[in-house]
């Protein structure tokens, strides 16, 4: 038996996204019966409390409440009791799994104990956390340092984009990477046009579908909000532009209505979250076109989930929205005017179901959880 102990998400059962989400999906779609998980969950009420979740032992950590530098806290915690648990259990060379690399700055003791106990310390580095603009210059500094200590001490930097292995293995050549992507569920939604919480969303939110561009996504300045925001309200579509994100009490809100002037734009419409994950589906396979702005990170679930949904995707033009879509997404960069151009060149057309198609065939050759499950439990295994 093969004991691999996740460390770096909140846990389970899942109720955010990213991490989160990936070990839920990991867990949920095992295939081997020769491994089994142990996750670490983060807990206010709590320490070291195991419980079981579909099969998967996990085990809860309460940090201390020390605003941003809790969650290094937790891993360091997570790790520490891990190894105790393991040496206790008497297990034979588990594989610590840390997903992100906040507790880089710290890790070396750590990782010498896992060696010491015949372990293997493999980690998943995100995207380029240390770019996000939501973080203060010393964050910023801190988390650049800490991933590049985390390459040096780790036995495998798994990135789940072919654009972050490239960078991880030039920025650190001393690293031994792979790549497994993220997955997303190919199946649509089994709600009906008819059906009451369908009409109920878009009576309330005065639109139809198919009539509606579609945004959905963390409400931060990196995924390009401003940007895509002033280039709709340059365009001439006549098409809604839905904004689904949690932008309520975000004081980025108040700044963005400053600086684009959308609330005298009549098509612009901030849905709030939908957490009703069978209606958002509903709302992305019948979205015109989807818009997607997210400029820093690895393969973006919101990105897998729209050409998995939606047939017309337009997407920012970096090289990991492009390892992921390849020419299966229409392409736009941040230059003024080039993303009204194509809404109004997009807008003149009516049948993207070729191209909706392609895409959905790339997802399902290269992104179902049950190819990136099976992945994961080859290495896991090896």
């Amino acid at each position: 038996m093969k004991h691999v102990f996740i460390i770096g998400s909140r846990g389970l059962p899942a109720k955010y996204g990213g991490f989160e989400t990936f070990v839920e999906k990991l867990t949920e779609h095992q295939i081997s019966s020769q491994i089994q998980y142990h996750v670490a969950c983060l807990s206010d009420d709590e320490a070291f409390h195991h419980f079981d979740y579909k099969g998967v032992d996990c085990f809860t950590v309460k940090p201390p409440k020390l605003g941003p530098a809790r969650v290094i806290a937790y891993d360091m915690m997570a790790v520490s009791y891990a190894l105790k648990f393991a040496k206790k259990e008497q297990i034979e060379q588990p594989i610590f799994y840390i997903l992100g690399n906040t507790i880089g700055a710290f890790i070396f003791p750590f990782a010498r104990r896992i060696h010491r106990a015949g372990g293997k310390f493999f980690i998943n580095p995100d995207g380029l956390e240390w770019k996000r603009a939501k973080w203060s210059k010393p964050v910023q500094t801190y988390l650049k340092y800490s991933e590049k200590v985390m390459t040096k001490h780790a036995d495998l930097v798994i990135a789940d984009n072919l654009g972050i292995e490239s960078y991880i293995q030039k920025a650190y050549p001393w690293s031994k990477t792979t790549c497994i992507a993220y997955g997303t569920d190919l199946y649509l939604s089994n709600l009906t046009e008819n059906e009451g919480k369908v009409r109920v969303f878009f009576e309330k939110w005065a639109s139809k579908e198919k009539d509606y561009y579609l945004i959905v996504g963390r409400f931060v300045p990196e995924n390009n909000y401003e940007t895509i925001i002033q280039e709709f309200m340059k365009s001439k579509t006549q098409r809604d532009l839905l904004i689904i994100c949690n932008h309520e009490g975000n004081p980025y809100f108040e700044e963005l209505k400053q600086k684009t002037g959308f609330d005298r734009d009549s098509r612009i419409k901030f849905v709030g979250t939908v957490y009703d994950q069978n209606l958002l589906k509903y709302i992305r396979n019948h979205a015109f076109a989807y818009i997607h702005g997210h400029e820093v990170g690895g393969t973006n679930p919101g990105l897998l989930e729209a050409l998995a949904q939606t047939d017309a995707n337009l997407v920012l033009d970096v090289d990991f929205n492009r390892k992921v879509a390849k020419e299966t997404a229409l392409y736009w960069q941040k230059e003024s005017g080039q993303l009204a151009q194509l809404i109004d060149r997009v807008d003149a057309q009516t049948d993207f179901t070729e191209l909706g198609q392609a895409a959905k065939e790339n997802m399902k050759e290269n992104y179902t959880w049950e190819k990136i499950v099976g992945e994961y439990e080859d290495l896991f295994l090896s």
